[in-house]
């Protein structure tokens, strides 16, 4: 991006300084926010002696006593791990619905939904989901940037100034704490009028990308620091915790979105590093409804707030039932610890104090005690409070309650009580229920980022560009296009909830209904094409094209009805009954009819050169037996 170069300079102070004290204004307003987050990732990371005080800081508690136990029994960890893997599954296909049903519609939708697939495969949208939900799942909210690159796609041309390419979609993951809306109160991104995004860069990153001169200095970003102590009765824990670190030669770049108004039609976008104002325009990608520009970010959270622009987690309802039972885990351990060694009860004076403290009581140790005076003795410590074990249960059902992942989900375990294979569908179904809210808002994101790619493709791909995209049956198809043939970005999702219905029982429903009959005809055949369906969805696609000409000689007769000539003679090898079928249902056709009578006679005409070749050789076939 070059900078833009402006001429008042105090108009451009007046820019920065308006900027610097609205970031403020609005990391102020989320710091409570971001301290939650903070504690979020303590907690899963196993920093959970820690709170947030009233200074504003996570601070750690302190041990009441120098012995005190301070283990940490992380169930968090599991429990997100366990929503992270169910979550893995949803990875919705979309397509895009044709404008009508007309060919020429057809044709473009189907261009649209390959350039779908060329591009998520290329940026690898799979792998940015999985990013985005871990920092949903454990903050609540994540956030996709889909932008325009002007140094991505493939090399044009190398000039004096540099490299040429021809630009390309840039998809990246933005953590939450990167993103500052002007209001916490805003149900969603479109009800903001503007967003702050902000960075920290490289120093010389800024500089090469805006052409200027720009000195950085020490910044704080977060981090994982290893906390390594000797566990165990020291009652110090062995823990990973979020700390801050200093990035050294660092920039703080503020990116100011604001929506189009009545002044400023297209919006306007600011870029402000430190006291120097690099960019002021309107807003670069034309993104929303009705050929407008609008911001290009996309949230996805885990669950709903309400009246709240973030997300809520179930880590944060999983805290307090984590803290108390790393409390009744560690009270029991005490316990375990006074039965195991016990308490000595020993009369003032009657021995050595210092030495019966550093050296204990050791098996065959001979213990001297004043003449006169009571024998050393054990104290009945009793035994563990069967409270103790009943709370400790208690807890863990809590923690099924409380964030939708039951030990079956967790551990993979079926109960010991459910024998039934209904009931353990019944359990299946609810773990998976619970997880529908979160799995639609990976959908919703995930259709808002595919709208968004063919938008920037319609603005910015202005030259031709050759895309080779892999089908279904293992071909290669090759596209020659521009953003001006794409159609209307009307995304659909092509797949039901990953969640409700998983591939090994889409597989297992599609031979049950197989062996029910449901896909034979009213003669009892199964035909060739619903054959091939039939493979497709068990997973045999490929191998089963790879070995049928039936899909060849149907291609074969695609590309005739499209290209017909007349006198188009039929080849001698082709499968006539497949040509006189997909002839006829293209002659039937509404777009056969809109091409005009002398093309409707010339499908005619090969239609009955095929039959009449049809006849021939089954007459040929009979003499042969004969």
């Amino acid at each position: 991006m070059e900078r833009k170069f402006f001429y008042n300079e105090e108009k451009d102070e007046e820019i920065v300084n308006a900027i610097a004290a609205d970031f403020e204004r609005r990391r102020e307003e989320r710091r409570p926010i971001e301290l939650g987050w903070e504690l979020n990732m303590n907690f899963v990371l196993g920093n959970q002696y820690c709170y947030v005080s009233g200074k504003g800081e996570i601070g750690d508690l302190e041990k009441s006593y120098s012995w005190e136990c301070r283990e940490v029994y992380n169930h968090i960890a599991p429990l997100v791990e366990a929503r992270l893997a169910r979550l893995a599954k949803v990875r919705p296909s979309v397509s895009v619905m044709p404008a009508s049903s007309d060919r020429d519609d057809i044709a473009c939708a189907k261009l649209s939904k390959a350039v779908l697939d060329y591009a998520t495969n290329k940026h690898n949208l799979s792998s940015l989901i999985s990013e985005a939900t871990a920092w949903s799942e454990i903050t609540g909210t994540a956030f996709y940037k889909v932008a325009w690159s002007n140094n991505g796609g493939d090399l044009i041309a190398k000039t004096d100034e540099g490299e040429l390419y021809e630009g390309d979609i840039d998809i990246s993951v933005c953590p939450p704490f990167e993103i500052f809306p002007d209001s916490c109160g805003a149900k969603d991104i479109e009800d903001c009028q503007s967003i702050i995004h902000a960075q920290v860069i490289p120093a010389e990153v800024v500089n090469e990308k805006f052409n200027v001169e720009i000195n950085g200095t020490d910044l704080d970003t977060f981090t994982f620091d290893n906390n390594n102590f000797l566990a165990g009765m020291s009652g110090r824990e062995s823990v990973k915790k979020l700390t801050k670190m200093t990035k050294h030669n660092h920039c703080l770049v503020i990116e100011k979105y604001e929506k189009p108004t009545k002044h400023n039609p297209n919006g306007r976008f600011t870029i402000v590093c430190g006291k120097t104002l690099l960019y002021d325009g309107e807003l670069p990608f034309i993104n929303a409804d009705n050929e407008k520009r609008s911001f290009p970010f996309i949230r996805q959270i885990s669950q709903v707030q309400s009246g709240s622009f973030w997300g809520i987690s179930v880590v944060e309802r999983c805290i307090p039932v984590q803290r108390a039972y790393n409390a009744i885990k560690n009270r029991k351990h005490e316990f375990l610890a006074r039965l195991a060694g016990g308490v000595l009860a020993v009369e003032d004076g009657s021995v050595d104090i210092d030495d019966l403290e550093d050296e204990g009581l050791a098996p065959g140790k001979v213990l001297i005690y004043r003449a006169g005076s009571s024998v050393p003795k054990f104290m009945d410590a009793g035994d563990v409070p069967y409270d103790f074990n009943r709370e400790e249960d208690r807890l863990i059902d809590e923690f099924n309650t409380v964030s939708g992942v039951s030990d079956f989900m967790r551990d993979s375990s079926v109960p010991s009580q459910i024998s039934s294979g209904t009931a353990l569908s019944l359990l299946i179904e609810q773990d998976e229920s619970r997880l529908t809210a979160t799995a639609e808002n990976i959908r919703t994101a995930t259709r808002l980022i595919a709208k968004h790619i063919l938008k920037l493709y319609k603005q910015f791909a202005t030259t031709k560009r050759l895309a080779s995209i892999a089908n279904n049956d293992g071909e290669v198809e090759v596209y020659y296009w521009t953003g001006a043939d794409l159609s209307n970005t009307d995304i659909v999702l092509d797949t039901v909830n990953e969640l409700t219905l998983s591939q090994a029982q889409k597989r297992s429903l599609m031979l049950e209904l197989f062996k029910l009959g449901l896909f034979h005809d009213e003669k009892g055949k199964l035909s060739n094409r619903i054959r091939y369906k039939l493979l497709e969805g068990l997973g045999f696609g490929m191998w089963d094209y790879a070995q049928d000409e039936r899909v060849t000689h149907t291609k074969r007769a695609n590309i005739e009805n499209l290209n017909m000539k007349p006198n188009l003679v039929p080849n001698e090898f082709d499968d006539h009954d497949i040509h006189i079928e997909e002839h006829r249902k293209f002659l039937l056709s509404e777009e056969c009819s809109k091409r005009g009578e002398e093309y409707v006679k010339w499908l005619t005409d090969h239609i009955i050169a095929h039959k009449q070749m049809s006849v021939a050789d089954g007459v040929f076939n009979e003499l042969k037996e004969k």
